[in-house]
C-alpha cells in the first residue's frame, strides 16, 4: 500500500513505467468513465490522461487495508485548459483495490462524481447540471 501511495504521489507522463511496480499485467481498472483490462491498456490510458491535463495531484486521507483488500479516500486536484477556465478542480473519491498473491494490484475501482469532475465544468451543460443539483437539494 505504501508503494501505491508513493507511485501516485510521483506519477507523471515521464515515469509511467512505475505502474508496472504496483499493478499486475492482467489488472482490471474501472472508473465512472472507463473499464480497462491489462497493464498495457492502463498505461496507455494514463499516457492520454497526463497528456491532456496541465497538472494532477492526489491527496490521500484514509487508508484501510485488510488482507488483500484496500480502500482509500482521496481528493484529486487537477487543471485542464478546457475545463473551469483552466482553474484547479477538486474531486473527492474512493478507491477499492484487490491484491493478487504477488501483492500487486489486480483490481482497481474508483468511485467519484463524474459530473463534478467533468460535466459541471462544460459551458452550457455545467450550468444546467448545477441547477438540477440545487433543485434536488431543496
Amino acid at each position: 500500500m505504501e508503494q501505491f501511495l508513493k507511485v501516485y504521489q510521483e506519477l507523471t507522463a515521464e515515469n509511467l513505467h512505475l505502474l508496472k511496480d504496483i499493478y499486475s499485467t492482467d489488472v482490471r481498472f474501472i472508473d465512472p468513465a472507463h473499464e480497462i483490462n491489462g497493464l498495457s491498456q492502463l498505461t496507455e490510458y494514463f499516457a492520454e490522461l497526463y497528456q491532456n491535463v496541465e497538472s494532477i495531484e492526489f491527496t490521500f486521507h484514509d487508508v484501510l487495508q485488510h488482507d488483500e483488500s484496500c480502500y482509500l479516500q482521496w481528493v484529486m486536484s487537477f487543471r485542464h485548459k478546457s475545463l473551469a477556465g483552466g482553474k484547479t478542480i477538486h474531486v473527492p473519491g474512493t478507491t477499492y483495490l484487490r491484491l493478487n498473491t504477488d501483492r500487486k494490484i489486480c483490481h482497481h475501482r474508483d468511485y467519484f462524481d463524474l459530473g463534478m469532475m467533468l460535466y459541471e465544468h462544460l459551458p452550457l451543460l455545467g450550468r444546467l447540471l448545477i441547477r438540477i443539483k440545487r433543485r434536488l437539494g431543496k
